[in-house]
């Protein structure tokens, strides 16, 4: 009689614990943070250099009178 009050008890606590209980770990991860659009900053624009015509992303080009270039001896060329 105790066997099966235990069996019944065992099998209940197991479904709860399978479907019923939710894990905290899993809630956490699933609230993520809201999208953002990405801002000009965000993006790798590229843009080509005026001297040697290579591809050079915005942020890491040397910006001089309205042209962009590579590298500090591309904008020596130029100059």
């Amino acid at each position: 009689m105790i066997l099966k009050i235990l069996l019944i008890a065992a099998v209940i606590a197991a479904v709860y614990f399978m479907f019923f209980k939710t894990k905290p770990a899993v809630q956490k991860s699933t609230k993520k943070e809201p999208k953002r659009k990405p801002t000009a900053a965000d993006v790798n624009d590229m843009t080509e250099c005026a001297t040697c015509g290579v591809y050079v992303e915005v942020k890491e080009a040397i910006l001089s009178n309205g042209k962009y270039y590579c590298s500090r001896e591309c904008l020596k060329k130029a100059n």
